[in-house]
């Protein structure tokens, strides 16, 4: 039987050679400025009357972006892509993420499906969701000091 050294480091060493393997796994095929695909930030608000959506999505033209509803779902999905013009090499540092994005929200059963409108403007998609007549507030004059009718 033979005595081996205690190399503390020998752990750290083969997990530093999994996560490089795994992202040597991911850059394989395609370049991926043109591969990776992000998640728009997004602000949800509502009032009395509808729900409002603000995608933030710079860069991506209007034809580009495809808004749907289906079974009380909300998807959004558009891509940015990568301008081929500039040489990859004169680059010092590309940080904007390229590609497709998908995003999905479960609409509550407030909301009217027909009444949805979009904007896009300044690179802000813009969604305003109407809500149903019976999900608005209802204004109820109270008379003081008579009896109710029954």
């Amino acid at each position: 039987m033979a005595i081996t050294r205690w190399d503390p480091f020998r752990e750290v060493q083969a997990l530093q050679n999994r996560v490089n393997s795994l992202f040597r796994d991911f850059n394989d095929g395609d370049s991926p400025l043109t591969t990776a695909s992000f998640v728009p930030a997004v602000d949800i608000y509502e009032d009395d009357q509808k729900v409002i959506l603000k995608l933030e999505v710079p860069g991506i033209e209007e034809k580009d972006l495809d808004v749907s509803v289906e079974n009380n779902t909300l998807t959004v999905k558009g891509e940015r892509k990568f301008e081929k013009e500039e040489k990859e090499e004169n680059f010092h540092r590309i940080e904007r993420r390229y590609g497709s994005f998908f995003r999905a929200f479960t609409l509550p059963p407030t909301v009217d499906t027909e009444g949805i409108g979009a904007q896009y403007n300044a690179g802000v998609l813009k969604l305003e969701l109407k809500k149903k007549p019976e999900a608005q507030p209802k204004q109820i004059k109270v008379n003081v000091g008579k009896s109710i009718a029954a």
